[in-house]
């Protein structure tokens, strides 16, 4: 009794079979507009804090589910003597997981660093270093973090983690493994987060393999494959970011519906045939808006997705400051 009192008091009723995730999106674009970049919150429904997947657009992604009332547990009463958007900033993120070293991914964490609290940041090797040395270095940014050249504030904790090799994600209650992703010839890579027999994938940029001419996305479909064989798999964040129609020389290491239909029949087939991706959701992320006028990407992503869906999978298009519960 005494436990379930405690855990009603928290907000989170430990409940390992019926596990899962709430996903809110801060940012869910690939530009043009820097307001509205890839940034993602993920936590274990068990769990107070989130981690942060990319950072593209951060302050402005909390004030959107503010307003949308997706931080139902922030109020301006318990939030003081910080506003509301600062509370979830500074108080319920709980570190971040950084997919590679483009600038719509991190703008964010960037830009805000100067308020943020202590918190690690997690990555590849080719991530954290180019963290270190070409943003927070003291010349583009102030040296944010515990390592590098020049006065360290120490504020964001750099960890470099191997890929495949599982990791705790410190105060979230999340594990994680790292899987290296190719993106035009920028190192890229997709995290697999786990917690009481459920997981959740985020991806960052990716091409296809055919055109990338690698083998990283295959081995990302077998690791989900054997997560979806075990009943474990509650969603993935992948990018598509142009319409079908841009040749393959000009898609600079991304994703058309076309070519990620194709990637997810290749993960079908590790997870154990036809039928095996049933009820899937898939959350498209980095769609690039168009400056043409009458231009609707999005739209016409969205709609050439559910007409070649043979795979059963349910595809989903968050908007800023949306919130959704993976069971």
């Amino acid at each position: 009794m005494k436990k379930y009192l405690l855990a009603l008091m928290i907000g989170c009723w430990i409940n390992p079979a019926a596990a899962g995730f709430d996903v809110i999106a801060l940012g869910v674009n690939g530009g043009v507009e820097e307001g509205n970049l890839t940034s993602y919150l993920v936590r274990s429904d068990d769990q107070k804090l989130y981690l942060g997947l990319d950072a593209g657009s951060v302050l402005p992604g909390i004030r959107q589910a503010l307003e949308k009332g997706n931080f139902p547990e922030v109020t301006e009463e318990n939030a003081a003597p910080l506003t509301p958007q600062g509370a979830v900033f500074r108080n319920l993120i709980g570190g971040y997981f950084i997919s590679h070293g483009h600038l719509d991914h991190l703008a964010g964490l960037i830009i805000s660093s100067p308020e943020d609290t202590k918190k690690p940041i997690y990555g590849t090797a080719d991530t954290i270093g180019t963290l270190r040395q070409h943003y927070f270095n003291g010349r583009v940014w102030p040296n944010f973090t515990d390592t590098g050249s020049g006065l360290r504030i120490g504020t964001y904790r750099l960890n470099q983690q191997r890929p495949d090799q599982r990791f705790s994600l410190g105060l979230t209650g999340l594990d994680g493994r790292i899987f290296p992703l190719s993106h035009g010839g920028t190192p890229s890579s997709m995290i697999l987060v786990s917690r009481n027999k459920a997981s959740f994938a985020f991806f960052g940029d990716t091409g296809p393999d055919e055109v990338e001419r690698s083998k990283n996305l295959d081995a990302s479909w077998r690791a989900l494959g054997e997560e979806i064989k075990a009943k474990r798999l509650k969603g993935m964040i992948i990018e598509t970011s142009y319409p079908d129609g841009v040749p393959d020389s000009k898609l600079f290491g991304h994703l058309t519906p076309d070519w990620l239909l194709k990637e997810l029949a290749q993960l079908q087939q590790y997870a154990g045939g036809e039928g095996s991706l049933n009820g899937l959701t898939v959350i498209i992320s980095h769609v690039k808006p168009s400056l043409k006028a009458g231009a609707d990407p999005e739209k016409e992503i969205m709609a050439q997705l559910e007409k070649g869906n043979n795979l059963g999978v349910k595809f989903v298009r968050m908007q800023q400051g949306d919130r959704l519960a993976l069971e």
